[in-house]
C-alpha cells in the first residue's frame, strides 16, 4: 500500500475505516485482530498507547508498529496521530488529562494551579471585552418582551443562574433546556417571535442541539446573543452579538469559572440600565425576607 504520511494527518474516522476496510484482505490473522479492535472502538483505540493497544488486542508491541505500517503509515505514533485528529475535539480535553496525569503535584498544587488558570481565564476574558457588543447585548436583553436562554449540560446550570439574575428586572425570561431534553426545547422555541431574544450558551465540547435549536431561531428571525469562547465556536455564525469567555482548563474540557463571572457582569449591566431596577430589587427583597435567616450565628 502506498504511503501518504503527510495525508494521514487530515483523515477523518471514515477515511480511517475506509482505510482499514480496503486493506483488510491483505492483512495477517493478528493484524486482523487489531483492525477488528479498531473498527469496533475508533474512540477507545484513539485514546490508547501501543502497549495499551496491543495489551487489548493480545499481541506485541511490535506487531501493533507493523500493523500501523501495514495500514501505510511510518509507525503506531502516525497511526495513533490520525485517529485522535479524527475525533480532534472530543479528544482535546482527553490528551490535556493524560500530559497532566504525568506530571506529580500535590493536592495543594492543583487547587493553586486551577485558580490560577481561572484568574487567567477571567483576565483574559476581562481584556477581550469589546464596549459595543456589551452595550448592545444589555440593550438587547431590555427591549426583548421575553428572552429564552438556551443552553444544555454544564452550559444549562449556567442559563440557570443568569435566568435567576435577571428574572426580577425583565418582564418575561425562561430557560428552555430542560430535563425534558432537545425535543420540548424545540416544541418551545417553535413559538418565538421576531421581537423575542435567544441567548445562547455553550463551551467546548460544544452541544451539537444547541446549534441545531439556534439554527431554527435564526430561521424565525430572532434575535440571538451567543456566549461562548473562541470566534471558531459554532455559536458565533449564529448570532448577532457575541460576548466571549476563555474557557480553558487542564483537566476537564472546559471551565465555566470566566463564563459565569461575564454572565454576573452581563446581568450587572442590566440590573444598572433597567428602569426601576432599585424599587423591584427593594420589593423583593422584602418579599423574601420571611425566609432568610437573619439571626445570629449559634455558637461553635
Amino acid at each position: 500500500m502506498k504511503r501518504n504520511a503527510p495525508l494521514d494527518l487530515m483523515l477523518t474516522n471514515a477515511a480511517i475505516t475506509e482505510r482499514i476496510a480496503r486493506g483488510y484482505p491483505e492483512l495477517s490473522t493478528a493484524h486482523r485482530k487489531a483492525a477488528d479492535y479498531v473498527l469496533a472502538h475508533p474512540f477507545r483505540a484513539a485514546t490508547m498507547t501501543i502497549d495499551e493497544l496491543a495489551s487489548a488486542v493480545g499481541m506485541s508491541v511490535a506487531t501493533a508498529n507493523r500493523f500501523a505500517r501495514a495500514l501505510g503509515f511510518d509507525g503506531y505514533p502516525q497511526f495513533r496521530t490520525a485517529l485522535v485528529h479524527a475525533f480532534e475535539s472530543a479528544l482535546a480535553p482527553v490528551e490535556k488529562l493524560r500530559d497532566e496525569l504525568r506530571l506529580e503535584a500535590t493536592s495543594a498544587e492543583i487547587f493553586a494551579r486551577s485558580l490560577n488558570e481561572d484568574l487567567d481565564n477571567i483576565q483574559a476574558t476581562l481584556l477581550r471585552l469589546n464596549h459595543e457588543a456589551c452595550e448592545r447585548a444589555v440593550a438587547m436583553i431590555l427591549e426583548a418582551p421575553r428572552v429564552f436562554i438556551l443552553g444544555f449540560s454544564t452550559s444549562a446550570y449556567l442559563g440557570a443562574i443568569m435566568a435567576h439574575r435577571l428574572d426580577p428586572f425583565c418582564s418575561n425570561v425562561q430557560t428552555i433546556a430542560s430535563e425534558a431534553g432537545p425535543t420540548q426545547a424545540a416544541r418551545r422555541l417553535f413559538k418565538l417571535k421576531p421581537e423575542d431574544l435567544v441567548i445562547a450558551i455553550s463551551f467546548p465540547r460544544y452541544n451539537k442541539f444547541t446549534v441545531e435549536l439556534l439554527t431554527l431561531a435564526r430561521e424565525r428571525k430572532v434575535r440571538v446573543l451567543a456566549i461562548t469562547d473562541t470566534a471558531g465556536s459554532p455559536l458565533v455564525p449564529l448570532a448577532d452579538v457575541v460576548l466571549y469567555a476563555k474557557s480553558e482548563h487542564r483537566l476537564s474540557a472546559a471551565s465555566e469559572a470566566a463564563a459565569l463571572a461575564l454572565i454576573e457582569a452581563l446581568c450587572g449591566a442590566v440590573v444598572h440600565r433597567a428602569e426601576n431596577s432599585l424599587r423591584n430589587a427593594t420589593e423583593l427583597t422584602e418579599h423574601l425576607l420571611p425566609y432568610l435567616y437573619t439571626g445570629k450565628p449559634p455558637s461553635a
